[in-house]
């Protein structure tokens, strides 16, 4: 797989504590940092299959609409 670079700034006291870390644990910081991107993306997954499904973003933008006027069902009438 192809890499690239990119430059991630962090506040002093939160990249030090990566670096004890990281050097603790014998990883360097893009090790690290891969581990962090691969379970924020598993984490968000789902969500990104769901935003695939045709339609279905507008469908919830659609219903908040609804929701806001008053309208809607409640979850309990979802199941009927």
């Amino acid at each position: 797989m192809e890499k690239s670079i990119t430059t991630l700034r962090l506040k002093d006291d939160r990249l030090r504590l990566l670096k004890a870390i990281a050097g603790y644990e014998g990883k360097t910081l893009t090790d690290i940092f891969g581990e962090m991107t691969d379970e924020y993306i598993d984490r968000h997954k789902e969500t990104l299959e769901m935003l695939n499904i045709p339609g279905f973003a507008m469908e919830c933008k659609e219903g908040l609409k609804e929701i806001k006027k008053g309208k809607g069902k409640k979850l309990h009438e979802l199941d009927s």
